[in-house]
């Protein structure tokens, strides 16, 4: 892992921020089966619907309200202690949910699906209080002329890690999984979780500024209010969440329900999001800090309008549901998400100010996590109550998802009007991103090979 940083910039980092990398393979191995697909599908066998499901997305982005609070004792505890105990109780309760499914012999399905809820929110609720520190930790140690190559190196540990998981839960699971399969993936979730600890305290600590250490400071609202960059990133991001918290639970429904698709064959088609998330190292990632983050934005959302397009042509029976097709989306969906999340979170290190770092920060992921807690809740009813109803128009079959599908491309227009409204001076034009994407690159590429050979 060491070699994840050139001996260029291994001067630029702290002693120890190796650990940073493996702390995220582990813990990607850990909280992509709680928080993703493996769990839309055992939720699935329990019989939830559409709004049970959007509260299951929901609930993790949701409870990271509780950083405003939290954020105030950040000081008394230090950044790396209050990551680690949060992550520690996260880890109990996965060990809770592994138990869930081999309570079937003796409880229904409603109530283990209770019983899941109950846990799934004592993580969430643990990951949302001590998540208050970490990006103001990573702030405080990363300088900011490698911010985008950290968390393009960052990115391409959790892609990675999430791919290989996926295809074990696969394995795992097959076509028909039964409840003891789902047991195994969350016991298997908790011990990496408990690994990912060992690199977590292996971390470096960031001393919290003295401006911090005089116990309890309120939300600057005035200074947010006056800052004219934040607000403009703010409401983007509050956008985008609605329409990226969404789309991937109700994507793995859509493949289960309408198109009948066994739990493996989900599984190994989703994984390919985390491909694409993965080449957006070698796509962008790399440029970041060159090329700034608006134009990366633009680009990316673009790549979701397209991929938006996709799933309304196959939701509507326009376009066969064959395996290249959901696997070009699910890569183009990956690779746009890993773009704009990279992007978005460059831009807020580089917007807020020193001064009220921590409080800009809680902000910034409480109300952007609040719109991607609160929008796969809207979505999942909105699909309840088009259940069943079909028309056609526009050669097209208007059926439930493909109205969802429909209406968060409406919602990613408006996020990408949002976004060119975005302050960012050092920014690279559109026309330099093209240049760079469809001519520099390829070049380097053949420059390469070349010489090799």
């Amino acid at each position: 892992m060491n070699k994840i940083l050139k001996r260029g910039d291994s001067a630029l980092f702290p002693p120890g921020f190796h650990n940073a990398y493996l702390f995220a393979v582990f813990n990607a191995f850990s909280f992509q089966i709680i928080l993703n697909s493996p769990m839309i599908l055992y939720a699935k066998t329990l019989g939830a619907s559409a709004t049970e499901l959007g509260i299951i997305t929901g609930m993790m982005p949701l409870l990271v309200i509780f950083q405003i609070p939290a954020s105030q004792y950040i000081s008394k505890v230090g950044y790396r202690q209050f990551v680690f105990a949060g992550w520690g109780m996260r880890v109990a309760f996965i060990f809770a949910m592994a138990a869930v499914p081999l309570l079937g012999g003796f409880l229904s399905q409603r109530v283990q699906l209770s019983l899941l809820l109950l846990f799934l929110f004592g993580f969430n609720l643990s990951r949302g209080i001590s998540s208050a520190a970490w990006l103001p930790w990573i702030a405080s140690l990363v300088p900011e002329k490698v911010r985008g190559k950290y968390l393009a190196r960052d990115a391409a540990c959790v892609n990675i890690a999430s791919c290989i998981t996926f295809l074990l839960c696969a394995g795992c699971l097959g076509k028909d999984p039964k409840p003891w399969q789902f047991s195994i993936l969350f016991g298997f979730s908790a011990v990496m979780g408990a690994l990912s600890l060992n690199f977590l305290k292996k971390m470096p600590d960031a001393e919290v500024r003295e401006s911090q250490n005089e116990g309890r400071v309120p939300i600057p609202w005035d200074e947010i209010k006056s800052h004219k960059p934040f607000r403009k990133l703010l409401l983007m991001v509050v956008v985008w969440s609605a329409i990226y918290g969404g789309m991937s639970a109700f994507v793995v429904a859509f493949m289960r329900s309408e198109l009948g698709m066994p739990s493996d064959k989900i599984l190994v088609i989703t994984s390919v999001s985390f491909l694409g998330g993965l080449s957006s190292l070698w796509f962008l990632g790399a440029r970041l800090d060159a090329l700034g983050s608006k134009p990366v934005i633009l680009f990316s959302m673009g790549l979701w309008l397209f991929m938006l397009l996709g799933w309304i042509l196959t939701a509507g029976k326009y376009l066969g549901a064959n395996v290249s097709n959901l696997l070009l989306l699910q890569f183009l969906m990956g690779l746009g998400s890993s773009l704009i999340n990279m992007a978005n979170t460059r831009l807020a290190m580089t917007t807020i100010p020193e001064k009220w770092r921590d409080q800009f920060f809680a902000v910034f992921s409480v109300l952007s996590c609040l719109s991607m807690g609160l929008a796969p809740i809207g979505w999942g009813m909105l699909i309840d109550a088009c259940s069943g109803k079909t028309f056609s128009w526009l050669g097209l079959e208007w059926n439930r998802f493909t109205i969802f599908f429909t209406a968060a491309s409406v919602v990613l227009l408006i996020s990408m009007i949002l976004a060119r409204r975005v302050h960012e001076p050092k920014a690279a034009s559109m026309d330099e991103l093209i240049r760079e994407i469809f001519l520099h690159a390829p070049q380097r590429i053949w420059i390469r090979i070349w010489t090799r050979n």
